[in-house]
């Protein structure tokens, strides 16, 4: 499951304590992440599995929309819920990343201000005995008449402010984790694109398998149809026995019962693939593609653990994620450096009409920090102990992809031969339903051996449906597993 967090660390900057945001997306991939789905669970939720859910794009209409298992996928990387999930996350960690940006650019600020003021002069300490010391400037030696301790004046003025940060360790670090998030950021969006076509082509492969289901059902309830008016007729005739026509009776509506349940399966898994690409439940829609099959080229281990290393988002997401914790215990390091800044305004003060004149200040801040050794040992112990852990799990990721790639060839070895025994089982029951077909027409047998037989070839018939769904969603674990599903899905379904 995606989970962002963030990662806040202070810094003193010009004497103020100030906190640089460091954004950084850790992905916890899904724990079934290049693992064979063997199927739909019954009633998923978009509250458990976000990939499960959708923003529905248009209301239904009475028109069919026929859709293709490409045209799936371009709805669901359009409207599916986690992916859209991914995607704000990384614009949220783009942001975060401007904001770190702004450390390194000048700040300015304009600031303007008028106001009527009134002053106490003998409360500012200009009282009686103060001004008596300066007798001697006044004219006479006395002090004018009509001096009042009390004065009023109007003020205008009007500054330009400049801040900006010359060298700091932390803000430097920081940039440098704030860049490393935004590339997990980037291979986490990549890797829910690769969970939207798995999760999209696993239910349409599912819709794909229940639509077979249902014609395997409709072909045999026609042909127990038949089976039923031959017994009829027969028994009319005087040539079979009331049990024989009983008995076909009792597998036409077996097998009725078979396809009504078929039918509502597929209505189901039509509404769950609805559901994961956007499209309103009550939308009717027509499956343009059939049931995809073909030999996957043979592939090695190591051939394909070389692949995923280059190509699996999760891989490159905790890469980047140790870049970024790198980073952060290098800034926590980087605080026993000093600091250097600049700031300074200049503006215009105009005072009770007496003119205007220009103010300025430049000041340059040096910052060194003498002793704050416990603080900054335990920052730094706290951040190497978060790298440690993220290299722990860089090396158990690594163990993780060469035995889920193993994996994923053992299910499409061991799915591909089920195919070949479900379609030599097909052709066998095929041919035995036919001679016990030819058996009864010749009156040698009753339909007791034939409705058996039927039974037979139902059973290896569903048998294989499901063989090639898994076979067909077994590829799509290796191509994941791989990291290559969302570039190569197509090649792998033989499409």
């Amino acid at each position: 499951m995606l989970v962002s967090r963030m990662h806040h660390f202070a810094f003193q900057r010009a004497g103020v304590s100030a906190f640089l945001a460091i954004p950084g997306l850790a992905i916890l991939s899904m724990a079934c992440a290049g693992v064979p789905l063997q199927a739909q669970a019954a009633n998923p939720s978009s509250t458990a599995n976000p990939y499960f859910g959708s923003i529905t794009a248009h209301p239904a209409t009475d028109e069919t929309v026929k859709l293709s298992l490409d045209d799936a996928v371009r709805r669901g990387f359009a409207t599916n819920l986690g992916l859209k999930e991914a995607e704000n996350g990384e614009k949220s960690i783009k942001g975060q990343k401007n904001e770190a940006l702004q450390e390194f650019l000048p700040t300015i600020t304009v600031s303007g201000d008028t106001g009527f003021y009134q002053h106490n002069l003998a409360a500012l300490g200009f009282g009686p005995g103060v001004i008596g010391k300066f007798l001697a400037f006044f004219p006479g030696g006395q002090i004018p008449a009509g001096l009042s301790y009390i004065t009023k004046d109007d003020m205008t003025e009007g500054q330009i402010h400049f801040d900006e940060m010359l060298f700091s360790g932390p803000v430097i670090a920081g940039w440098k984790a704030a860049g490393a998030a935004e590339k997990a950021a980037y291979f986490s969006k990549m890797q829910a694109r690769g969970e939207v076509v798995q999760q999209v082509a696993t239910a349409y492969l599912h819709a794909i398998a229940a639509s077979s289901e249902v014609d395997n059902a409709k072909a045999l309830e026609q042909a127990d149809q038949v089976l039923l008016s031959q017994a009829h007729a027969e028994h009319e005739a005087g040539t079979a026995s009331n049990l024989d026509e009983l008995r076909a009776r009792v597998q036409l509506q077996a097998q009725q019962q078979a396809l009504i349940s078929a039918q509502n399966s597929l209505e189901k898994d039509l509404i769950l693939l609805k559901r994961e690409i956007g499209i309103d439940p009550g939308q009717k829609i027509a499956l343009t593609d059939p049931a995809p099959y073909s030999e996957l080229a043979s592939q090695t281990p190591e051939e394909l653990r070389a692949v995923a290393y280059q190509n699996r988002q999760d891989y490159q997401t905790l890469r980047n994620q140790l870049t970024e914790y790198k980073a952060v215990h290098a800034a926590y390091r980087s605080q026993r450096l000093p600091t250097l800044s600049f700031s300074g305004n200049y503006g215009v003060t105009q005072v009770s009409g007496s003119g205007s004149h220009g103010t300025f200040v430049a000041q340059g801040t040096l910052q060194v920090p003498i002793f704050r050794e416990a603080k900054l040992r335990g920052d730094v112990e706290a951040a190497q102990a978060q790298l440690n852990a993220v290299n722990a799990q860089l090396e158990d990721l690594r163990g993780r992809i060469d035995q889920q790639v193993r994996s994923a060839l053992l299910d499409v070895d061991a799915t591909a031969k089920l195919v070949e025994v479900a379609r030599s089982n097909v052709e066998l029951a095929s041919r035995a339903l036919s001679d016990e077909t030819d058996r009864v027409a010749a009156g040698v047998d009753d339909n007791l051996p034939l409705v058996t037989a039927q039974a037979t070839l139902a059973s290896a018939e569903s048998s294989l449906v499901e063989s090639l769904y898994q076979y067909n969603v077994s590829k799509l674990a290796l191509a994941r597993s791989a990291g290559v599903l969302e570039q190569q899905y197509r090649v792998y379904l033989g499409r």
